[in-house]
């Protein structure tokens, strides 16, 4: 698929640290209950941290206890890239940023949490930057 903002590998290598680059360009994962943004309660817009579409809103952010920060939907639908993911043994739904094509995290439903969509977009937070609301 063509996204908007193409780069080549080189380039995104340069602009992402080693980790970043690790889960945005090549889906990894990181541990569950370290990242930056997992228990945050902080009003805002989170943002893909490559290419800086808004993506997701502290609005949709809830606790699942899963690890990783949860949000219940985009904050558009076509914000997000639903792609499927067969890797590891399992049948999952990988999401995508849409403006760039990198990996963010999973969508999981059905789970049971009390969310007007029961989905959880379980987001690595290394992928997010937060932009606080101004006050």
């Amino acid at each position: 698929m063509a996204y908007d903002v193409e780069k080549p590998d080189e380039e995104w290598r340069t602009e992402l640290n080693p980790a970043e680059y690790a889960v945005l360009r090549q889906a990894g994962t990181e541990p569950a209950f370290v990242g930056e943004y997992t228990d945050t309660k902080t009003k805002g817009v989170y943002s893909c941290r490559a290419c800086g579409a808004e993506l997701f809103t502290s609005t949709e952010k809830f606790e699942s206890h899963c690890g990783w920060p949860s949000f219940y939907d985009p904050k558009d639908t076509d914000a997000v890239e639903l792609i499927q993911d067969r890797s590891h043994g399992m049948v999952r739904t990988e999401v995508r940023c849409a403006r760039c094509g990198s990996h963010l995290g999973h969508v999981f439903e059905g789970e049971g949490y009390a969310t007007p969509t029961d989905q959880r977009y379980c987001i690595n937070s290394i992928s997010l930057r937060l932009t606080p609301d101004e006050a």
